[in-house]
């Protein structure tokens, strides 16, 4: 819901909406949208979209699901309250999103539907393009069962998850778990040998991914800034982190399908994460790549 504009409004949601309405021009057919919210914010989010009429998006081709959660522990391990007698909870990460969509019926509605792929996409990226049909075509061509749109590293030192591959079967190694030597190897003709960094953004066949539901995939401890209630029922909303959340990572199904495709896209026309409020990866920064793709702020 930030807005990102300068001289007018411009939300982040509002971007996302007006990149995927070119794919909806061009195809003549609205792409059904599957928006994942949590427990805190899913009514909130809702009314925004009404109080902004879907940004010119048809309503009827939009689904809100809530993403299941789990609960959080104090740095002893311990559980924390949200409330009187409630165990505060946390969403369970970005890696949820198909189980969620179980759970909540949405995969009754991709049935129905027919629909055989689904395009999932990190919501920070105002530059995401969605359902792109270069990337679906692509992937349907090369006859694999998924695919991720990868940019080429700015540098080694880049903290982005790199698409490999892992006993021959696709994986994503993060940045923290590479070490110098994996960092700095380079190929014959001088290109980085963990060159291509995913931006959270994958095609997956419904088929393949319904596998995937039996699967439980592993938990990572996240370190968060989480609001409690002390013993003494007062309500704590601490400025720095205080406590572990445990997510599942979509990164993690990428590693349960049997092969990706590497879709290599120009950072500067699809990667413009907002992650921080200045330097890399900010809205300073996301403003100036939307501003160079002809985006009126």
């Amino acid at each position: 819901m930030y807005n990102i504009g300068v001289n007018k409004d411009l939300y982040i949601f509002e971007c996302l909406i007006n990149n995927l309405l070119d794919v909806v021009k061009e195809a003549g057919a609205w792409v059904p949208l599957f928006i994942m919210t949590s427990a805190d914010n899913n009514k909130e989010t809702r009314e925004f979209f009404e109080a902004h009429n879907y940004f010119g998006y048809s309503s009827d081709n939009v689904w809100f699901f809530v993403q299941e959660q789990l609960p959080t522990v104090d740095t002893n391990g311990k559980l924390m309250l949200s409330g009187k007698g409630r165990i505060a909870m946390a969403p369970n990460g970005n890696g949820g999103w198909y189980a969620s969509m179980a759970k909540t019926g949405m995969l009754k509605i991709v049935q129905n539907a027919h629909i055989e792929w689904l395009n999932v996409f990190a919501v920070d990226n105002v530059l995401q393009r969605i359902a792109d049909p270069c990337f679906v075509g692509a992937v349907i061509e090369s006859g694999k069962v998924s695919g991720a749109k990868v940019v080429a590293k700015a540098d080694a030192e880049e903290k982005v998850g790199v698409l490999c591959l892992e006993d021959g079967r696709p994986s994503i190694v993060e940045y923290y778990e590479m070490t110098d030597e994996m960092l700095h190897s380079r190929e014959a003709d001088g290109t980085l040998s963990y060159n291509y960094g995913v931006i959270l953004n994958y095609l997956f066949r419904v088929d393949k991914l319904n596998n995937t539901l039996s699967v439980k995939l592993p938990l990572h401890r996240a370190f968060k800034k989480l609001k409690y209630m002390t013993n003494e029922g007062e309500i704590i909303t601490p400025t720095e982190p205080n406590a572990y959340k445990f997510e599942t990572l979509a990164l993690d199904m990428v590693k349960l399908q049997d092969d990706c495709l590497a879709y290599e896209v120009d950072r500067n026309k699809e990667f413009a994460p907002v992650k921080n409020k200045t330097g890399v990866d900010s809205v300073d920064t996301a403003r100036e790549l939307l501003k160079a793709n002809g985006v009126e702020l």
